[in-house]
């Protein structure tokens, strides 16, 4: 017994040579440079919601990484205002998911863009009365 358990803890604590040289010809290097050529370009892309089945399109392409989302989404607005908040919470967690921008734009756009991009959104800025006031202070 006491053999057995002896040679299980050379086993355990120091690997052969063999063991090795057999984790050493597993090991495949990947190159990780991008490459040039048409599918590193950024695609803008317009999209119609206009069901909740819709969003699947939507999300294939955000996952792909190089997709800018401009989505309308008038159509299921004026359908049913409950599916369009359900499209767009499922919109939202993806975009959070891949560490993306979600926005409006106007009334009935929405626009998604991935890590790399960010939406440009204006500040709300004091109204002129405001600075007026802080300025007596």
């Amino acid at each position: 017994m006491a053999n057995f358990l002896s040679r299980l803890k050379d086993t355990l604590v120091k690997p052969s040579d063999d063991d090795i040289n057999a984790v050493e010809e597993d090991f495949v290097e990947l190159d990780t440079t991008p490459q040039k050529g048409d599918d590193t370009k950024v695609v803008v892309r317009p999209f119609v919601l206009e069901d909740f089945s819709d969003v699947k399109d939507i999300l294939d392409s955000l996952r792909n990484g190089y997709t800018i989302a401009l989505v309308n989404i008038k159509p299921l607005k004026d359908k049913d205002i409950i599916e369009l908040k359900r499209a767009i919470n499922k919109l939202k967690k993806t975009t959070d998911a891949i560490r993306g921008d979600i926005a409006g734009f106007g009334d009935d756009y929405i626009v998604i863009a991935p890590e790399f991009a960010q939406i440009y959104r204006a500040r709300s800025s004091r109204a002129p009365a405001d600075d007026a006031v802080a300025d007596d202070m």
